[in-house]
C-alpha cells in the first residue's frame, strides 16, 4: 500500500494520468454544464487537477475569467505546467492551501476519499476557496452504493480510500456549511452506479 500522492505521481511518469481524461470526461462535462449554466463569466478552481485537462478545457470557455488547478503531487503539476503555460498550476496539500481570490466554482473529480477525512477539507474549501453565492461539484466513482468500485483500493495499492454513502457525502456538504445541496448519478448502467455527483452552494 503506498499514498495516494505517490501513486499518482508514478502514473504521471508511465502516463497513465492520461486515461483519467478518457474515463471522467462525460461525468466532469456533466458536472461544468451543470455549475456553469446561466452564469454570465466565472473563475474556476479544480480541486486535485491531476495533469490539469479540466483546466485546460474550462479556460477555453470565453465566460471563464480565471482558471486554476491545484494538486498534491508535483509529478502532476510539472506535467500540467508543460502542457499548459496559460493557467496557473499550484503543488499544494489541499487541505492546507488558500487560493490569493475566492472562485465561483470549485470542482473536483475523484479526490475527496483520499483524505482521511474528507469532510474537513470540503469545509476548508468552502470556507477559504468559494465566493458568496458560489458552488462547489464534487464527482466520485468509488462510494457505498457503486459496488463494482468496492476492491479498488486493494487493486490499486493506495492506503487511503474512504468509502462513503451518497447520504454521508451530502452530509459532509452540510457539515461544510454549503446550502442547497444536490446529488445524482451520472452513467449508470447495469453493472455500474454511475459517477456521483454531490452540489452545493456556498
Amino acid at each position: 500500500m503506498d499514498t495516494p500522492i505517490n501513486v499518482f505521481s508514478d502514473w504521471a511518469q508511465n502516463g497513465k494520468d492520461e486515461g483519467m481524461e478518457r474515463h471522467h470526461n462525460k461525468s466532469v462535462m456533466n458536472m461544468i454544464d451543470y455549475a456553469c449554466s446561466g452564469l454570465p463569466e466565472y473563475s474556476f478552481i479544480d480541486a486535485g487537477c491531476g495533469n490539469g485537462w479540466v483546466v485546460r478545457h474550462i479556460s477555453n470557455d470565453s465566460k471563464c475569467n480565471d482558471a486554476i488547478g491545484v494538486d498534491g503531487s508535483s509529478n502532476m503539476i510539472n506535467k500540467a505546467k508543460r502542457l499548459d503555460d496559460k493557467n496557473k498550476y499550484y503543488c499544494e496539500d489541499l487541505l492546507k492551501w488558500i487560493p490569493q481570490s475566492k472562485v465561483d466554482i470549485v470542482l473536483s473529480m475523484e479526490v475527496f476519499y483520499y483524505f482521511e477525512n474528507p469532510r474537513l477539507l470540503i469545509k476548508h474549501i468552502n470556507n477559504n476557496w468559494i465566493k458568496s453565492g458560489g458552488r462547489l461539484i464534487m464527482g466520485v466513482d468509488y462510494y457505498k452504493e457503486n459496488i463494482s468500485s468496492h476492491s479498488w483500493q486493494k487493486d490499486c495499492g493506495i492506503s487511503i480510500m474512504k468509502l462513503h454513502s451518497e447520504k454521508e457525502w451530502k452530509g459532509f456538504f452540510e457539515f461544510a456549511g454549503l446550502k442547497d445541496i444536490k446529488s445524482w448519478r451520472n452513467g449508470q448502467d447495469k453493472d455500474w452506479g454511475g459517477t456521483l455527483i454531490v452540489t452545493g452552494v456556498h
